[in-house]
């Protein structure tokens, strides 16, 4: 008995000492926060912010729109395989065409996500027709845990190296995350 009140006070002590969250694993986001700013919509900026988001694959480039202007460029990152439009799931491509944000999502992996609405009806039919999965869940995130700081920007940002989704920093996500709301369009080409 001793034994395990000993073993008891030590893991306490390390954990005290490490920082450590026993219910988050350390390549993990803790969403807590992001929970609570989605349930007293508290996510967005009253003015509404970014009325609408472009991305040009080819220049690594997302766009954001206020009334017609550009008011911000912030660079990014792509699928794997970058070029075209996603054909089925599994392919590494970032869907090309008009689309919307759907959702915000806590991510425990990428910070927080802007849910894109892929795929539409149009890409299913395709996909269908091909005898494919058209996958999903394509979203803009942020970085993995081990970037959370930015000490990778430069690395992360260099290469494409998402499964199809649009990865930018988590600097420019928390801009994003206030300033987007559900509904604004996206267009990727």
């Amino acid at each position: 008995m001793n034994t395990f009140y000993t073993l008891l006070t030590l893991l306490s002590f390390m954990l005290l000492f490490t920082a450590c969250e026993p219910d988050v694993p350390q390549d993990r986001y803790n969403l807590e926060q992001c929970r609570e700013e989605l349930l007293e919509s508290t996510d967005y900026m009253d003015d509404g912010g970014i009325d609408a988001i472009v991305v040009i694959k080819k220049e690594r480039k997302m766009y954001l729109y206020k009334e017609g202007v550009v008011t911000q460029t912030i660079p990014i990152s792509l699928g794997k395989n970058p070029i075209g439009h996603k054909q089925k799931q599994g392919d590494y491509r970032t869907p090309e065409g008009e689309f919307f944000i759907h959702r915000k999502l806590c991510s425990p992996k990428y910070y927080r996500s802007l849910c894109i609405s892929y795929p539409r009806p149009s890409d299913k039919e395709d996909a269908k027709r091909r005898g494919v999965n058209a996958g999903g869940d394509i979203t803009i995130h942020a970085q993995p845990k081990w970037n959370e700081d930015g000490h990778g920007d430069s690395y992360s940002l260099s290469k494409n190296w998402t499964k199809g989704c649009v990865a930018v920093t988590n600097t420019a996500m928390k801009e994003l995350w206030y300033a987007v709301r559900e509904g604004v369009p996206i267009v990727i080409k």
